[in-house]
Order: C-alpha cells, then structure tokens, then sequence
C-alpha cells in the first residue's frame, strides 16, 4: 500500500467521523432549546395561573365575623360587586363569590344601594345574603306632595314626613347595637346649616334661608324620588345625599332657566309648583297654574285650603272657618301673595306646569268629579255653580 494509499485511507476515516460529531452537537443545542421551551411553559402557566387565579381560588367557610355596610354603586358589574365584598372583607376573592354566580340568576337582581354583610364568608353565603331582602338598608321612597312633618289623616293613620322616612332609613344594626340619626338632630341641620354647603342649588338655599320660618325653610327643596341613603350616615351627610340628587332633578326639569321670563323667581316657581301639588291631580296641573297665575295678577288672594292645612299637618280638601281666620304666614284667605315657601315635595309636572300654565281666563276651580279632576270658572256665579254639582255627585 503506498502512502498515498494511507492518506486517503486516513483521509476517509476522518470524513466518515465528522457527521458524527456535527449529530451530537445538533442534538444537545436541541435538548438546550427544549429545556428552555419547557422552563418557559411553565413559567407561563404559573403565572397565568396567579393572574386568572386559574385551577383555584381563596373562599371563606363558616358563619362569618362581624356586620359591615357594602355600597353597591350604580352600574356596578358583578366583578365591581365582588370587588367591593372583597375589600370590606366579606369575600377572601373576588373569583369567590363570582364563582358563586355563574349557576345562580339571583345575583342579576341584585340593585344598587346599601347592604349589611357579614365578614369572612364564602362566596356562596356572600350572595345568599346580598339577595335577602333584609340586607338592603337605606332605601325610602318619597312621594310627590310630601312634606318634612308627619300628616294626620282623618281615620287618625299617620303618613310619615320626610323627617321620619329619613330617620327610619338611617337607622341600622351592626353587631347588636343599633345607630341612628334622630329626628331631632335632622331638625337642627335642616333649620340651622348652610343649604348651599348640603347640595341645595344657590337659587334656592340663597332664597330659603330667607325665610322668616327656619323649621321649613328646606320645605320642597327635597324632591320626589327614590332615596338610598348610607345607614348610620350622619344628619348632614343624610341631608346631602338628598338635596344633592334633588339638585340634579332640578336642573334635569330646566330650573332655574325655565322661570326666565315668567315674572317670578325661581324660587317663586317653586311654592307655586308645590300649591299646584296638593290642590290638583296631574291633568289638571296647567289649569291650576293659570288660576295661580291670574289670582295673582288681579291682584287676588290665593284662598288655597293646602296653605291652610300645611302648618295644621292635615291633608284635607276642605278648610274651617275658624282655621281660615287664624292668623300667620301660610293663610292664603288673610294674606295676598304666594306662601313664604313651599308646602311640600313637588312633582317634576307640577314644576313643568308652575313655569308653563295653560291659556285660560279662570280664576277658580273646586274638585268636581270623584275621580279627584276639577271644573274651573272665570266668575265667582259660575263657580258657585260648580260647587253645587260637586257636592251633587258627592266629589266635593
């Protein structure tokens, strides 16, 4: 064999090792690279598995701790919702009580407003007790007409004023002991604290606190409305939830705006509107304010029996002579002009209708049908006409 013949010998030798060498290397940059993949993966699940909290979740067992009052806010979403029981410390997770949801159509009923929760209970509890009647606290309605003080009806029944619907509406119990605001002390700030500081609008804190009678100055700037009021909330706080929405009721009807033009204030519109309130039903509104309008032109006392019954706390149509002649700021029979403030919570028609009266030459009207509408007249012969049907037909 030549040496040529080992030099090429050798030479295949070497060639035939060198993919060998170049297969293992390839190999092991792979098992590097999977390795890496596989580090990667995990971490990723790991830490998808904490931020979806995917595969578990913190739940609480047992009876729970302590009461707590939890907000549910307008608008509120279920995550919202969980996450407001979360951080009063109702629920361990949010995941906890949404869990608790997805099988159960209850939690979409659940209405914004406030809530007495116990702590530390799990998600399936948590909602329970959120949909339970009882749990809601706060919540009051006020209706159109209403006014501060209670109303004595004729049967001796009691119509509860807004004093004590707010009163009855701030009060709640937390772990066995019961907290309140006291009429008394709704009294005070409505009569001594600065309207316009609570949520009443300038126009009518400014003319309000005006007024020679402080117990009723905040008399209809309170407005009719569903009410959902913080329980154990302080008086001042309890008042500036409700005039702050009323404000906004306010200016959602036009006000102060809509007065422009009508020869009165604002706050003028306002007593109108809440005479207009108790004297008519609503078909009859625009008609009512065109009497208001025209008695008031002539100029002509008013003669309302709601002025006359307001300070007597009294919800009657009709008057007595011997009230009638009692002296005082609300006797529209003995005193020309409007009342020195309005006598209750007007609707926002009676509003629309005391800045828009309908065209009309009357100057009265009497309830004339059962079904509470009223017959109007421009002469004092054709309403005494009136009168005489009315009573007829027993409406009057």
């Amino acid at each position: 064999m030549s040496d040529l013949d080992l030099w090429d010998a050798e030479h295949d030798e070497h060639q035939s090792r060198r993919p060998v060498r170049r297969r293992r290397r390839r190999g092991k940059v792979w098992a590097i690279v999977l390795a890496v993949l596989a580090l990667i993966g995990v971490g990723a699940y790991f830490g998808l598995q904490k931020i979806l909290d995917i595969g578990g979740y913190d739940d609480y067992s047992g009876p729970g701790e302590k009461d707590v009052v939890v907000e549910v806010q307008e608008g509120s979403s279920r995550g919202q919702i969980a996450d407001a029981l979360m951080k009063q410390g109702v629920v361990a997770s949010t995941k906890a009580f949404i869990e608790a949801g997805e099988d159960d159509s209850r939690v979409n009923r659940i209405q914004p407003g406030f809530y007495v929760m116990k702590t530390k209970v799990s998600g399936k509890d948590a909602l329970a007790r959120i949909v339970d009647k009882g749990a809601r606290k706060g919540q009051f309605q006020l209706r159109a007409g209403s006014q501060l003080d209670d109303v004595r009806n004729p049967d001796g029944s009691v119509v509860p004023g807004i004093i004590t619907l707010l009163h009855t509406a701030s009060c709640v119990e937390l772990n066995g002991q019961t907290t309140c605001a006291s009429a008394e002390d709704l009294r005070k700030v409505a009569e001594t604290a600065d309207l316009a500081q609570l949520g009443a609008p300038t126009w009518a804190a400014t003319a309000a606190a005006r007024t020679p009678i402080p117990k009723h100055r905040i008399e209809g700037l309170v407005l009719p409305d569903v009410y959902d009021v913080r329980p154990g909330a302080s008086a001042e706080d309890l008042w500036r939830t409700l005039l702050t929405r009323s404000r906004a009721t306010f200016d959602s009807v036009g006000m102060p705006g809509i007065a422009d033009g009508m020869g009165f204030t604002p706050y003028d519109v306002l007593i109108m509107a809440s005479l207009i309130e108790r004297e008519a039903i609503t078909a009859d509104f625009p008609k009512v304010s065109r009497v208001t309008y025209n008695r008031l032109a002539k100029p002509m006392k008013l003669q309302y029996d709601s002025t006359i019954n307001y300070v007597l706390d009294r919800p009657m149509i009709r008057t007595r002579p011997e009230d009638r002649a009692k002296a005082g700021g609300y006797n529209t029979y003995q005193n020309a002009g409007l009342p020195p403030t309005p006598i209750g919570s007007p609707s926002k028609k009676a509003i629309e209708a005391a800045a828009k009266p309908a065209d009309g030459p009357w100057l009265f009207f009497v309830k004339c049908e059962k079904n509470g509408l009223s017959c109007f007249a421009e002469t004092n012969q054709q309403h005494d006409q009136n009168v005489r049907d009315a009573q007829a037909r027993g409406a009057w």
